[in-house]
């Protein structure tokens, strides 16, 4: 069996994610019959059909599925591979956020640390935090900010950032009774919130939003209340357009945890090293695990 080259790989990901070859040779600009030939020739290493017919597109085979999984991790490692060996201050740090972490704890940080090393290739990606850590397994990512990761999944929390979970919503408003905001699934906040609502032994109406941008826009409005982040919402409880409601089981004590795979970059650790540094990040620091 010969080896499937990298470049081929990444086109089977392509067709996997998009389930049409159409579309796989638009977005990367080659024709159909280089697309599927490259299915065609890694089906024929592999002995295995990896994509059927469905409908006007393809989907892939449990075989497909697997190889896809098999083929993010093999290519983020070759990533990972090349920047392993690049110096610290002038190589690449990916790094994935939920999206309270993103506006509300990362980027002074983030800031600080590209001012002091300018060099470095940054990028900033902001996701669910199930995605996160699937990029992390996967070796897409470099580091993650987010809440727990799963046990059994090989990742590591190198540095935690005190946080807690609290209740807010508007004067008049019974969290008993009135509408909860919740953002979409895949949310670690959403799972913390529907836990609650279970020990409470309550089931008021509900109102997902998609993103926390507009959960917390809702709340402004009174149209419900919501758990979140005591990060998010510092000024509007300055402000009383909030107010913290008493509720049995609040605040939860839910830390921001800085998560990388067992063999973090030279720039990654670099990184870590910044934001553990009170006299770099102030009051923004991140303690050891």
């Amino acid at each position: 069996m010969g080896a499937v080259s990298a470049a081929r790989m990444e086109t089977f990901l392509v067709v996997a994610r998009l389930s049409s070859i159409r579309r796989a040779a638009t977005q990367l600009h080659i024709t159909e019959a280089a697309v599927s030939a490259a299915v065609a020739h890694i089906e024929k290493q592999l002995g295995a059909k990896l994509v059927a017919k469905s409908g006007r597109g393809i989907a892939l085979t449990e075989a497909g599925r697997i190889y896809a999984e098999y083929c993010r991790s093999i290519l983020g490692l070759m990533k990972e591979a090349h920047a392993a060996v690049q110096q610290a201050e002038t190589g690449r740090l990916r790094i994935g956020v939920v999206a309270t972490a993103g506006e509300y704890v990362l980027l002074r940080p983030l800031a600080a640390f590209r001012n002091r090393y300018p060099d470095i290739e940054l990028s900033l990606s902001v996701h669910p935090r199930d995605v996160l850590f699937l990029e992390l397994q996967h070796h897409e990512t470099d580091l993650v900010i987010a809440g727990r990761p799963p046990r059994n999944t090989g990742l590591v929390i190198r540095a935690r950032r005190p946080s807690h979970l609290i209740v807010v919503g508007a004067a008049d408003q019974d969290p008993l009774r009135t509408t909860w905001l919740l953002r979409g699934r895949g949310s670690g906040t959403r799972d913390a919130t529907l836990t609650l609502l279970d020990q409470l032994e309550i089931s008021p109406p509900t109102l997902t939003l998609g993103s926390h941008g507009a959960v917390l826009a809702a709340a402004r409005e009174g149209l419900g209340v919501t758990l979140i982040h005591s990060d998010a919402v510092s000024q509007d409880l300055e402000s009383g357009v909030l107010r913290i409601l008493p509720v049995t089981g609040t605040p939860m004590d839910r830390p921001w945890h800085a998560i990388t795979t067992r063999t973090p970059t030279p720039t990654t650790r670099l990184f870590l090293t910044h934001i553990l540094d009170p006299g770099e990040v102030g009051a923004d620091a991140f303690h050891p695990a």
